[in-house]
């Protein structure tokens, strides 16, 4: 007997809004007020608050600004408990530890899924915590307070979190939209020159691939970016971040179920490269690494001109990102390069077809269902000479 399958098929829309704002915890500013209170619902918002250990350093009077700011506007928002610090840096990633302390913290003040989870801090810690918050309760609604350059132009704007495990970036994790992100350019003042520029790598990756006028300024900016200049970080981390959130909601595929993955331009090397080091090398680093790997391997194909693929290279090397790394060389037994097993691994993430994205010239893209060992080890070799 054949049986007649019934089509189940329904869409759910998501909406959330990504503010860039100035100093967040003023009690002046109402933006985070506002975010928890955008669906009208008429009622004070549960809200508890975790805070990366590096942004907590960086701005000693953070978490008490914080407190502040919730009692100054405690007929709207109610924070449930003192600002939770948790550590910042990959390693936070790095298996279940941190995930179940937070679940922990979650349950220990009975947030429902009403209630809000604030996320302040870097890419690694929104991820984490995002993680956290999607599996509680099946979803609860997550704040981000993106702290870096690289949290707040691409990791903390999209629909994705996750964690590392089985030796593998971002193995385990969800698609789980958040409610609202908070971008707040005075943070940037505070971090490192490496946290600094780690998110130009990728304005870089979004420049060449999609924005051939934004691949110029930003070769027009590098020294003032290297320099620190906030108001043209400023810049670059919101127009790098409407052209993520423009591809996110425009390419039809913001969960990622077909195998091409656009925005992954420069990744597959750099998640490798990253787990080689033991995640020593930061994840904008191994992007800018990443990114001069797949365009000289789009010069071997003919897909851009080694000037153009020079243009790329000096553009990162003159906002201070690397472009090369030692245990590019590293090699496995059979005597093949180790960092092509990250090609095998990116292969499985997407889901069992390979879909590398490649640059044509700059600010258009292809893709790619085959890259060769030997167009890999010609450009790890051409990256060494200019190492």
């Amino acid at each position: 007997m054949n049986a007649k399958p019934y089509i189940q098929s329904f869409s759910v829309p998501f909406e959330y809004p990504v503010y860039f704002t100035e100093d967040l915890f003023s009690p002046d500013n109402t933006i985070l007020v506002k975010a928890t209170g955008r669906l009208n619902e008429l009622r004070r918002h549960r809200c508890l608050v975790f805070v990366d250990a590096g942004a907590a350093a960086a701005r000693e009077d953070l978490l008490l600004r914080i407190q502040k700011y919730f009692a100054h506007h405690s007929g709207d928002i109610d924070l449930v408990a003192p600002p939770s610090v948790v550590p910042g840096g990959e390693s936070v990633k790095n298996g279940w530890r941190h995930v179940h302390d937070i679940i922990n913290k979650i349950n220990e003040c009975r947030l429902d899924r009403q209630s809000y989870v604030v996320a302040v801090g870097g890419g690694a810690v929104l991820d984490m915590v995002g993680f956290a918050s999607a599996v509680v309760h099946r979803g609860l609604r997550l704040l981000r307070v993106p702290t870096t350059t690289l949290a707040q132009n691409d990791a903390g704007i999209g629909v994705k979190n996750g964690i590392n495990d089985q030796g593998q970036k971002n193995y385990i994790g969800t698609f789980s939209p958040p409610f609202a992100v908070l971008n707040d350019v005075l943070f940037l003042s505070t971090l490192s020159f490496e946290q600094w520029i780690s998110g130009i790598s990728e304005a870089f990756k979004v420049a060449v691939i999609k924005d051939a006028d934004f691949f110029e300024f930003l070769i027009r900016s590098a020294a003032a970016l290297k320099a620190r200049d906030l108001t043209a970080m400023a810049t670059v981390v919101e127009r790098c971040a409407l052209l993520h959130l423009d591809h996110i909601r425009s390419n039809g595929d913001p969960f990622e179920f077909g195998s091409a993955r656009p925005l992954d331009f420069g990744h597959w090397a750099a998640h490798k490269l990253e787990n080689m080091s033991d995640y020593a090398i930061g994840h904008g680093q191994a992007v800018a690494v990443g990114i001069a790997l797949d365009s000289y391997i789009a010069v071997r194909l003919g897909l851009m001109t080694q000037a153009e693929w020079g243009r790329i290279v000096d553009g990162l090397k003159a906002c201070g990102l690397p472009v090369w790394d030692e245990r590019l060389n590293r090699r496995v037994s059979d005597g093949s390069l180790e960092i092509m097993v990250g090609l095998s691994q990116f292969r499985e993430h997407l889901g069992g077809d390979l879909a590398i994205t490649l640059p044509m010239g700059i600010g258009r893209k292809t893709e790619v269902n085959v890259v060769s060992p030997d167009d890999i080890a010609a450009a790890v070799d051409r990256l060494r000479d200019i190492g």
